[in-house]
């Protein structure tokens, strides 16, 4: 019997609360007599409002963080690749461009020779420091043969040394093996330039005391012995002096030619032996 005056209590305080929240929804709606009492509940009810979505307020603002934060540091390694290619491309454009103007100064030379001249690539270099050999990436499929003469922009390079069907082994002028007639454009005076074996140094050691050779003197090829165009830079007189038996004179020549740096070089192709025109 409690149990149900229990109930009976209770249904008729829902009913009791139900008809006043009706009253109130009447009221409300129909004049603006609760206004202050909804303002002073509108207060009251910010912070805990508040309170209640200030989980998912910041729930979203972690979320929007790690978002903007992902995608700068997909933008960051984005750009930082963009930055590697576009440093590959300028290397590239710069390796290009200083080939393209070597190719022009390489070209440029030509005149110096109305035999037909061939435009190869060096590909490879002797990797003994006392044998001065490099192989250039043009071989008998392309007229190259044993004895042709070798330049590069500046000067005299070598010679053709051995030949295979699409590559040649060529002898720079600094090998120690080599030799090349020569003479000084002030004078006339002739000699014979060696290599050393220093990239950097030919010699001519076959002039008198009295031969009048000086330093800065223009070494070219003499022409003599049909291999070499005439006239060609071989080098500048670096420095004069006595022999060890005093009997002849030692004149050590810096090369004109790039030995150590050219990538593109001129195979004059003239057999050894033919008359110069």
């Amino acid at each position: 019997m409690l149990f149900a005056r229990g109930r009976s209590h209770r249904a008729n305080l829902l009913l009791g609360l139900s008809l006043i929240s009706l009253i109130f929804i009447v009221l409300d709606s129909s004049s603006r007599l609760l206004q202050p009492v909804r303002s002073v509940i509108d207060v009251l009810m910010a912070p805990i409002i508040l309170l209640a979505q200030s989980p998912y307020m910041a729930a979203d603002g972690i979320g929007r963080a790690i978002v903007s934060r992902t995608a700068m540091l997909n933008q960051i390694d984005q750009l930082t690749q963009r930055n590697l290619k576009l440093s590959q491309l300028t290397q590239q454009m710069e390796a290009l461009r200083t080939e393209n103007n070597q190719m022009r100064t390489l070209l440029g030379s030509k005149p110096r020779t109305t035999d037909p001249v061939l435009i190869a690539e060096i590909v490879g270099v002797t990797p003994i420091s006392t044998v001065h050999q490099v192989v250039i990436d043009k071989g008998a499929a392309d007229g190259v043969k044993i004895g042709h003469a070798v330049l590069d922009s500046e000067g005299l390079f070598g010679q053709v040394l051995e030949v295979s069907q699409f590559s040649a082994r060529v002898l720079m002028i600094t090998d120690a093996r080599h030799g090349l007639p020569v003479e000084a454009v002030r004078n006339g005076l002739r000699g014979i330039a060696n290599g050393t074996g220093q990239i950097d140094r030919l010699q001519i050691n076959s002039l008198p005391l009295t031969a009048d050779i000086r330093a800065g003197d223009k070494i070219v090829a003499s022409g003599l012995g049909r291999v070499f165009p005439y006239g060609y830079p071989v080098g500048e007189v670096q420095s004069v002096r006595p022999g060890p038996s005093y009997n002849f004179t030692l004149v050590d020549v810096r090369p004109s030619a790039q030995l150590d740096r050219a990538r593109h070089i001129l195979v004059i192709l003239k057999d050894v032996g033919e008359e110069q025109p």
